[in-house]
């Protein structure tokens, strides 16, 4: 096999298992591990990896990666129609403060709200300028705007003066989003300041559920934002290996699939 071939071979790997090892790639492709080495050097400079200690990891699976709403809103396009649908229908059938995390998933939730007549009067609580769009289209919902400093990439607000606001509230539901979700880490978020908004929306809520696509299973972003025991419900379209299954149940999450 030529180095060319060898090294899109490897590329494949670390996009289908986000981490490849010296040892393991030796052993596949018979040759030596120096040759390996020299291998992953010629990708990391190419921007195809990122070498660790011992191998290395595909560069999507960096801690401070973070994708623009624009870009979230195309990735898991059907997971996250199902999970936002799947979200809709555990809204209470009662008058409802609902609290309203920034995300690609919670925006669908929003648009399914905004869209369906009900005879309840839900109260819309947002940090988020795409959501609050969303739900700004139907004149009969009340929505309470949470102010801030505005982050270009997501179009959420953050810093004290939002994490201030949220502090000074009870919801009867909040729907959240995560960009990691690990059995021992938590969820987490790769900016800090976002991190701190999640953090209060789940200590504002009576309940609180996530909403999250199997991609983001035993994955670990920058800043843990809430521990496993924090959620009540976690709503997914993939079936979590047995070590988050565990850690789920461990902390008395009810796992939803849509």
């Amino acid at each position: 096999m030529f180095a060319e071939e060898r090294q899109q071979a490897i590329t494949e790997l670390l996009a289908s298992a986000g981490k490849v090892t010296v040892a393991d790639l030796a052993q596949r492709f018979e040759i030596t591990r120096e040759t390996v080495r020299r291998d992953l050097d010629q990708l990391e400079q190419l921007g195809s990896l990122r070498r660790v200690h011992g191998g290395a990891v595909s560069t999507l699976s960096s801690s401070t990666r973070e994708e623009s709403h624009l870009v979230r809103s195309t990735l898991h396009a059907d997971d996250k129609a199902r999970i936002a649908r799947a979200a809709f229908n555990l809204i209470p059938a009662a008058d409802t403060s609902i609290l309203l995390d920034a995300g690609s998933s919670t925006g669908l939730l929003a648009e399914l709200i905004a869209q369906s007549p009900s005879e309840h009067q839900h109260l819309l609580i947002t940090h988020a300028l795409p959501i609050a769009t969303s739900i700004s289209a139907n004149p009969e919902l009340p929505i309470e705007f949470i102010g801030g400093r505005i982050r270009g990439l997501t179009g959420a607000a953050s810093g004290s003066r939002t994490v201030s606001e949220l502090d000074g509230l009870s919801a009867d539901i909040a729907f959240v989003g995560t960009n990691a979700i690990d059995p021992s880490f938590g969820l987490s978020t790769p900016d800090p300041m976002e991190a701190d908004v999640k953090r209060a929306i789940v200590a504002a809520a009576k309940r609180v559920v996530v909403l999250a696509d199997a991609s983001k299973f035993n994955e670990r972003s920058l800043v843990r934002f809430a521990e496993l025991a924090e959620i009540d419900t976690l709503i997914t379209t993939g079936t979590p290996d047995a070590s988050l299954a565990s850690a789920l149940a461990d902390a008395d999450v009810e796992v939803l699939y849509a």
